[in-house]
């Protein structure tokens, strides 16, 4: 169940920044930022499966939350905060600058 919230918040989140930079820039500026969030989620799910997989057993905390599901849970977070400064003019109000 976690592991397919997170790959839905994936797919939602990578429309969304397609679409974004579609209308924003162009179409080929949306398929890299496209192809940019393919390579960091696979990438640091592969990183983030090795670092779950030194500190905890593959049944983890139970049935929905799994080594793999705790791995997926890390790189979800590590991608928020990375993302957040990567995408920080195009999603994220900075102060002072809301519309009135």
């Amino acid at each position: 169940m976690i592991i397919g919230f997170v790959f839905f918040a994936h797919l939602l989140f990578a429309a969304i920044v397609f679409t974004k930079k579609w209308q924003d820039e162009n179409l080929s500026s949306a398929f890299y930022n496209i192809a940019l969030i393919g390579i960091l989620f696979t990438v640091g799910w592969t990183i983030m499966g090795m670092i779950a997989k030194v500190f905890m057993d593959p049944p983890g905390f139970g049935r929905f939350f799994d080594r793999d599901a705790f791995g997926l849970v890390l790189l979800t977070v590590a991608e928020y905060f990375f993302y957040k400064m990567y995408y920080a003019d195009t999603f994220f109000i900075q102060d002072g600058t809301e519309k009135q």
